[in-house]
């Protein structure tokens, strides 16, 4: 019941987004779209920040069910390229009315999984540390993330699929000369 309530919070939320500004939505015009009462609303989000963010996180996680591989990775940046667009108005108004910062903390959160288990697989049986692994998936997180955002600034009008084939095309081979490099750094 709890992910239902939660899907039809967000949903009410981006229909609204496509008619009026985020900063015009209140917690009731949400809660009345959708027949839910705000004490429920409040029991499964804090303000409506959190309920975009909750939004953010499912819709890119969805894009990117099951291409967290070496072998579909670049599927998934397309993928999460996509899932942008298809939310454009919501994404856009989110865009103009939230920190850049929080705007970044969402992408950083679905980017983040995508990279590491990329790395995570390209480096089985290498010495590298957690911190190391980390490292290696936070430093192309950045790079993916400031590329969306510019997109997204520009006004999504950029094609997409030339976008990430673009980014594929920079990180091929350089995860992997990451790993390779910290693996020869341990050895030395």
């Amino acid at each position: 019941m709890s992910n239902i309530t939660k899907k039809a919070l967000a949903a009410s939320l981006k229909k609204m987004m496509t008619k009026k500004p985020l900063d015009k939505i209140t917690i009731r015009d949400i809660t009345d779209d959708c027949g839910i009462s705000r004490m429920t609303f409040y029991y499964h989000f804090q303000d409506i920040y959190d309920l975009i963010e909750w939004v953010c996180v499912e819709d890119a996680t969805a894009a990117l069910q099951g291409k967290k591989t070496c072998a579909t990775w670049n599927e998934g940046l397309e993928q999460l390229f996509e899932a942008v667009l298809e939310n454009r108005a919501f994404i856009l108004n989110a865009y103009r009315c939230i920190s850049r910062e929080q705007m970044e903390n969402f992408l950083f959160q679905v980017t983040y999984g995508l990279i590491r288990g990329v790395v995570d697989e390209k480096s089985a049986g290498a010495p590298l540390t957690e911190e190391q692994k980390a490292f290696i998936a936070n430093f192309y997180k950045y790079s993916f993330v400031g590329e969306m955002l510019d997109w997204i600034r520009r006004g999504m009008k950029d094609d997409h699929q030339a976008l990430a084939r673009s980014i594929g095309l920079t990180m091929q081979g350089s995860i992997d000369n990451a790993i390779r490099n910290f693996a020869n750094a341990a050895g030395s």
